[in-house]
């Protein structure tokens, strides 16, 4: 799934037990040095953190984040994560 600020793939485990969703990080160097890159992935954590209530347990959901992560409002950021988990409940 795409978004104006990240792609995100998500994959849904029919495992028997109930395990918490997870969530991953992926930032290549074409972004950015090291900085900008460390601060996109704490944004999008963040945002992540802020949303991770509303989507299921068994999830594993890899974001891999754009440049415009940096100049993007946070509540923008947080809107798109919604949305993407939205997406992964209806599948």
């Amino acid at each position: 799934m795409t978004s104006r600020y990240f792609a995100a793939f998500c994959l849904r485990d029919h495992g028997a037990e109930q395990q918490p969703s997870r969530f991953g990080f992926t930032v290549p160097r074409a972004v950015g040095k090291s900085v900008q890159r460390n601060r996109i992935r704490r944004r999008m954590r963040e945002a992540v953190r802020t949303q991770c209530d509303s989507l299921p347990a068994n999830w594993t959901v890899v974001f891999n984040p754009r440049r415009n992560v940096l100049e993007a409002p946070f509540e923008d950021l947080c809107r798109e994560v919604g949305r993407i988990f939205a997406r992964c409940r209806q599948s």
